[in-house]
Formats: C-alpha cells, sequence, structure tokens
C-alpha cells in the first residue's frame, strides 16, 4: 500500500470528521487548537484529524464498562505505583521514614487489599453488589485509622498516607482505560465512581482513628463508634 493510501486512511479532513462526531467544523476546530485531538496541517492549509483519536471519542457499543481486572489492572501494580509515590513524599513526610519496617509491611499490605476491594467495586455487576463492597470495605478503612491511632500517627499523618494512596490509585485507572480503550463516556463515569468510593473510605479511615483516640484517653467512644458503624452503613 503506498505512503498516501496509509494517509488516506488513518488520516480524515474536516467534513468527514465532522460528520463521525456529529459536530460542527467550528467545534472540531476548537478543539483541536485546544490540543484535545490529534491534527496536522496539509502544506495547503487543510487539516487533517486521525481517524483513532475520533475513533476513541465516539461512545462504545457495549452493555457495561469493560472489567479492570486480571490480566490488566491489579494491585501488584498500584502497590508499585504507591511505593514510588511514597519514595518521592519521604522528603516532604519525614514522619514516613520514621515508621519500622515492620509498620510498612503492614501497612503495604493492607494497602494492597484495599486497593484490590476497590478494583472489585469497579467492576461490581450492579449497585448493590457495588454498595456491599463499599461497606466492607468501609469496616476495612476504619481499622487501618485505628491502626495508624495505635501506633501514633495523628490524623493529619494519617489522612496524608491515604492521600499518597489516592493519587497513584486514580493514575493506574486512567492509564489502563487508556489502554482499554474506554470512550470519553465510560472514563468519565469511571473515574466518578472511583472518587466517590475513596472518598467514602477516607472518611471511614478519618472516623476510625478518631474512635481509637477517644478510646485512648480515656474516654467513653460509644458516640464516635456508632458514627463509624453509620459511615460504613451509609456508604453507597
Amino acid at each position: 500500500m503506498s505512503r498516501r493510501k496509509l494517509l488516506d486512511k488513518d488520516w480524515v479532513g474536516l467534513s468527514e470528521a465532522s460528520g463521525l462526531l456529529g459536530v460542527s467544523p467550528a467545534t472540531l476546530r476548537r478543539w483541536s487548537d485546544a490540543g484535545r485531538l490529534r491534527v496536522f496541517t496539509t502544506p495547503g492549509g487543510h487539516r487533517r484529524f486521525s481517524r483513532a483519536a475520533l475513533q476513541r471519542l465516539l461512545p462504545a457499543d457495549r452493555s457495561r464498562r469493560p472489567s479492570l481486572g486480571m490480566p490488566g489492572l491489579t494491585p501488584v501494580r498500584i502497590a508499585r505505583s504507591y511505593r514510588r509515590a511514597t519514595r518521592e513524599a519521604s522528603v516532604q513526610l519525614p514522619w514516613l521514614v520514621a515508621l519500622t519496617d515492620e509498620q510498612r509491611t503492614r501497612f503495604r499490605e493492607r494497602g494492597q487489599l484495599l486497593a484490590s476491594g476497590l478494583l472489585r467495586y469497579l467492576d461490581a455487576g450492579g449497585p448493590q453488589t457495588a454498595g456491599d463492597t463499599l461497606r466492607e470495605l468501609s469496616v476495612f478503612a476504619a481499622e487501618d485509622g485505628r491502626v495508624a491511632a495505635e501506633i501514633g500517627l495523628s490524623l493529619s499523618q494519617t489522612v496524608e498516607s491515604f492521600l499518597r494512596f489516592r493519587s497513584p490509585f486514580l493514575h493506574e485507572l486512567v492509564v489502563e482505560a487508556r489502554r482499554r480503550g474506554f470512550d470519553t463516556n465510560e472514563t468519565t463515569d469511571l473515574m466518578e465512581q472511583a472518587e466517590r468510593g475513596i472518598d467514602q473510605l477516607l472518611v471511614a479511615t478519618m472516623t476510625g482513628h478518631s474512635v481509637r483516640s477517644v478510646q485512648a484517653r480515656g474516654r467513653d467512644g460509644g458516640a464516635l463508634a456508632s458514627l463509624a458503624h453509620t459511615a460504613a452503613e451509609r456508604a453507597e
């Protein structure tokens, strides 16, 4: 096949691209000027759009979003990304370095379990299954908060540690969505669901830490314990 035919196959003109996406030529020009679409301009001044990039903007013809699990995104892969982020954060968060090897191992293993549970939550077949999974994870996250309080981490340090997990997890989701060819709607839905779930787990972690801190001071932790239970029950 000649080079010209290859170019004709991989790149389309403004009118064809407009018809393919169902948007006006003016909209396509704005998108390309903003860098949202891969485009090049011919010597004659005509825009050519990447057919592959246009296809990725089209809604996928499938009943539900593809699974994120094996052989795709795995807790081990997320853990590697998390460790890189932790090493980079060690200068800004010196208390991370002060943890013992046993404590770091404990948090790492529990982080992998949390990542595995979040993937199950995102791959759940329906709202009921997703809600049940998130409720289970909320209890687990509350236990993480309790453990953090027991080893002497403050609430702010516990939140910082959780947020160090959040960023690499969301990053790996974006990478996997791109690799799987998710369309714009599927990627948006995935990220919104992930952020809702992670926000719920952060609340559960903070509540677990607060319960343990109150108990350690010898006060009645009944009210906060009830709050922790309510947070888990309200998980969606």
